[in-house]
């Protein structure tokens, strides 16, 4: 990158960061996610798009879209699901996830989704709030869905069906549907208080999947294999990673659930190109070194995290066990479907514990969080972000609207951070899970980065813990290695060693296992209240 295109990243007079990639250029409005996904079909009709490592079962681009059509044909001939009806999808990671997604939105239809280890009192607040007219799920979880009174689609039987008999009969899809219209409403994860649904339009889905592979587009990368061990409920892996590599012709590998041996396996099998994954999956392969090497993973050209922070250390650990590997982080919201910024591993510095440049269409600001003034580059505030792959509105929430997007279509991640001088962005911690320590701010994030690069510690949490004289101080939840007899006086000197007075570590407790949203953050709420319960 040269000097004058760094500095050009960075306008003075409005405050404004903006991406050193070429625009992005938006399908016309009548465009669907459907039609988006299928438009360059004849390039690609017989090569592999979804694969089932535990099967080898393998459905090729075509196959996918006559799938994606019958299943359409059955939703609305014997469920009677039209434009803007909601179809909850309550399903564990499969090949034919995606496929229910699709079909569903190809008519018109609204998806949400939801974890499938959710209890019927958690799904209860969604069912509630998202009033779905149909419920698309698989036998064992049938009996958490039962009580709601909803119809439900098994997603396996009515699957083997369609391939038995594949159907020729059409459905009009995508009749009277535009970019405009509503495609999902995906629940956050709720990290500070009760999840909000987050309305995607089929615009921002597809300018997501045109950002995302932005990159691989401008480099030419050609036919790719990405491994999906991340979950499909969530952005993440429904949009970021699986309908942007299907809408370029490229393959995805579906694991039902995250398995260290079988992950590697099925990158041995396939020749897996891409693993695109969250800090817990990444942090598994460094501490397993001596079972990757087992197996031949060579064909291994990047490991994508993204999710939370991944640190510096971990990154570079990683790069050493995959030396032909580009090892980049990316930085993302439900709320902006799923992307924002990744880094390019071709370009500056590699490991450099960023979340790297803005993706091609978005801006940024960075915002003094007392004054609200935008800030210039290396000064911490809250990040503010604009672009065509922002979220609609949140669901029924018209308040929580108005606070997250501004009257200038800004959205206010929440989250606290700063560019460099080479546009890339350094994501610091969650605004409201910073730590009041005395007159100073300390991010969980960065001590926990730095805690679990201890040999003994194989995960860790840092929370705020009240404290008379100083508002709070850091507290640090701390999971050992088996065996390992790791005082508390041990990890405080450790991490004191390492950082300004105000930033250590005050108190330690050590737990089995550290609280995780599926997609790897951490849900510090729950340490909270387990803190607040003691008190």
């Amino acid at each position: 990158m040269s000097n004058n295109n760094k500095n050009s990243l960075y306008n003075p007079l409005t405050g404004i960061y903006t991406s050193p990639r070429p625009p992005i250029t938006l399908p016309p409005p009548h465009t669907t996610i459907f039609t988006h996904l299928f438009r360059n079909l004849t390039s690609h009709p017989n090569s592999p798009a979804l694969i089932n490592p535990h099967t080898n079962h393998t459905i090729t681009h075509t196959q996918l879209k006559k799938l994606i059509t019958t299943f359409a044909h059955t939703l609305v001939h014997t469920y009677n699901v039209t434009k803007n009806d909601v179809v909850l999808i309550f399903s564990p990671n499969s090949v034919l996830f995606p496929i229910a997604f699709l079909a569903v939105t190809a008519i018109g239809g609204i998806v949400t989704t939801a974890n499938p280890l959710y209890g019927v009192h958690e799904l209860a607040h969604q069912v509630k709030d998202s009033r779905p007219k149909v419920i698309i799920s698989v036998g064992e979880l049938k009996g958490k869905v039962n009580g709601f009174g909803i119809p439900i689609v098994d997603l396996n039987s009515v699957l083997l069906e369609l391939e038995l008999n594949e159907s020729e009969e059409a459905v009009e899809l995508g009749e009277n549907v535009g970019m405009d219209d509503v495609a999902a409403i995906l629940y956050s994860s709720g990290t500070t208080g009760l999840s909000k649904g987050v309305v995607l339009t089929h615009r921002s889905i597809i300018a997501t999947a045109l950002m995302v592979t932005s990159d691989q587009e401008v480099y030419n990368e050609g036919k790719c294999v990405f491994l999906l061990v991340v979950p499909l409920f969530h952005i993440m892996g429904l949009v970021t990673f699986t309908y942007s590599q299907l809408s370029i012709g490229n393959a995805m590998v579906v694991m039902s659930r995250f398995d260290l041996k079988e992950a590697l396996q099925a990158m041995e099998k396939f020749r897996v190109t891409h693993l695109y994954t969250a800090p817990p999956v990444v942090v598994a392969l460094v501490k397993n070194k001596e079972v990757v090497r087992r197996f031949d993973v060579s064909a291994l050209r990047e490991i994508g995290s993204g999710a939370a922070p991944l640190g510096k250390d971990a990154m570079d650990e990683c790069s050493l066990l995959f030396p032909q590997a580009y090892i980049l982080q990316g930085y993302g919201m439900t709320e902006t479907g799923g992307i924002i910024s990744i880094e390019d591993p071709r370009v500056g510095s590699r490991h450099s514990g960023t979340s790297g440049t803005l993706c091609a269409g978005m801006e940024s600001q960075i915002i003094h969080i007392e004054t609200l003034k935008p800030l210039p580059p290396n000064q911490l505030g809250e990040i503010w972000v604009r672009g065509p792959n922002l979220m609609k509105e949140y669901f029924h929430n018209k308040e929580a609207t108005e606070q997250t997007i501004d009257k200038e279509g800004w959205l206010h991640t929440g989250d606290i951070g700063y560019f460099d001088e080479e546009g890339r962005i350094y994501v610091v911690d969650r605004l409201k899970e910073l730590i009041k320590y005395k007159a100073y701010q300390v991010a969980p994030a960065e001590l926990e980065g730095l805690l679990v690069t201890h040999p003994e510690i194989m995960d860790a949490a840092v929370i705020p813990y009240p404290d008379e004289e100083a508002g709070e101080i850091p507290m640090a939840y701390v999971v050992r290695k088996p065996g390992s007899s790791l005082s508390a006086e041990e990890v405080q000197t450790f991490i004191a060693k390492q950082v300004a007075p105000f930033k250590r570590i005050r108190k330690v407790a050590f737990i089995d296992i550290i609280p995780k949203a599926a997609t790897g953050k951490i849900l510090r709420r729950e340490l909270r209240q387990k803190v607040k319960s003691k008190l």
